[in-house]
């Protein structure tokens, strides 16, 4: 009775792998996701309901969202459902942490392809879920919606709370404030140039790409489990040949690559800088020389970068990985989704530990430059815009 039992058993898991929405229907794999969501300490009503229902106790809400769409976002021949559950939740948690805030609640909607496994997006909630564990305690998933789309797409919005300070805007940095970073600079840029080089086919968004879950070691999730976990492919798909490149490439490369997929924002220096009298911050995600000219542009002045810490932040980033030469400056300087947090502080306040100066903050002319690097106006073109000259049906 025993091994027939066990074989019985192992039949009912690998069924219940191969589940994809169209045969489970919307209940069924709702059932499925939320035991694996995070839980939100500031949820009074969570999911189940027809709207959550959450405490301010400072009485207002910090909102953000981010939508993340297979093709310009991501592309799953490269990252693992638990990446893409991962990143989406860090995405939006560094814009709140970027406003002062500490983050709250997050609403997730996800519409997909009726022949996706419904352990992908079980893999997607585990992303989720390890993400807010490891980074923002206490932050968890309050509700959301689920639905059909041609392409995958995830659709996350962040709340946040200020306890009583004020919001750190783009627009209050002065001349004569410091500029100073806290996380990684480059990295994700970096790992997604490793990853574009080793691709062989553009198409990115294709159906037949696999959805591969690896262990990711980096994540600093006690109970995570380290162990190899198969291949859930579409039905009737051959495997993308990106995938097994993409797998190479993040174990030849793993701190960009991961800086890229996974990436790890230092969410409580938000708040730190907050206390500390930040005059101005945001989110590194578009990159460090377009993000410091959204500061600038936003204050009325102009944002010098010293040179020699942009030095400093290359040779960083060669000692993660030898294989970057010259251009490892560039990645610091226009890679962007490191989600780094990058602020402006007074004269005479003291940075929080995580922060390092990297510039100081000038008066703004018209005409004068909104970034300048060791004096010299910096015009070259760089950081990430979705709408330029980017065809999101092949990524």
């Amino acid at each position: 009775m025993g091994p027939a039992t066990g074989a019985a058993d192992t039949g009912a898991a690998d069924t219940r792998a191969a589940d994809t929405l169209a045969v489970v229907g919307e209940v069924a794999a709702l059932a499925r996701i939320f035991p694996r969501l995070p839980n939100a300490d500031a949820a009074l009503i969570g999911p189940g309901d027809d709207a959550a229902v959450v405490a301010a106790p400072d009485g207002r809400f910090v909102v953000t969202t981010d939508t993340m769409i297979h093709g310009p976002d991501f592309r799953l021949a490269w990252s693992t459902p638990h990446d893409l559950g991962w990143k989406a939740a860090v995405t939006n948690l560094s814009d709140v942490a970027a406003m002062g805030a500490t983050p709250s609640a997050l609403v997730v909607a996800i519409a997909a392809p009726l022949d996706t496994p419904v352990a992908l997006l079980e893999g997607i909630a585990d992303g989720l879920r390890d993400a807010c564990a490891a980074m923002s305690p206490g932050t968890g998933v309050v509700g959301g919606d689920l639905s059909v789309s041609n392409t995958l797409v995830l659709a996350v919005t962040a709340f946040g709370d200020l306890g009583g300070r004020s919001p750190v805007l783009r627009s209050g940095a002065r001349p004569g404030d410091r500029v100073a970073v806290a996380g990684a600079l480059g990295l994700a840029g970096a790992g997604i140039a490793r990853l574009f080089a080793a691709a062989q086919s553009d198409q990115g968004t294709a159906e037949t790409e696999p959805v591969a879950e690896q262990p990711v070691a980096k994540r600093p999730v006690a109970d995570q489990p380290v162990a190899e976990q198969p291949v859930v492919e579409r039905p009737g798909g051959a495997r993308h040949p990106d995938a097994a490149l993409g797998r190479a490439v993040r174990a030849a490369h793993p701190a960009i690559v991961e800086a890229q997929l996974a990436p790890v924002s230092p969410l409580g220096a938000g708040r730190s800088a907050a206390e500390a009298g930040a005059t101005a911050m945001l989110d590194v995600s578009d990159g460090l020389v377009l993000d410091a000219g959204r500061i600038a542009l936003s204050s009325g002045c102009s944002l010098e970068l010293f040179h020699d810490a942009i030095e400093a932040e290359g040779r960083a980033l060669r000692e993660l990985d030898s294989t970057i030469g010259a251009e490892a400056e560039d990645f610091v300087l226009c890679g962007g989704e490191d989600h780094a947090l990058l602020a402006t502080f007074p004269p005479g306040a003291e940075l929080p530990a995580e922060f390092r100066v990297i510039g100081e903050v000038r008066a703004g002319q018209d005409g004068h430059p909104l970034v300048t690097i060791g004096g010299r106006p910096y015009v070259r073109p760089g950081g990430w815009d979705p709408f330029d000259d980017w065809n999101g049906a092949v990524g």
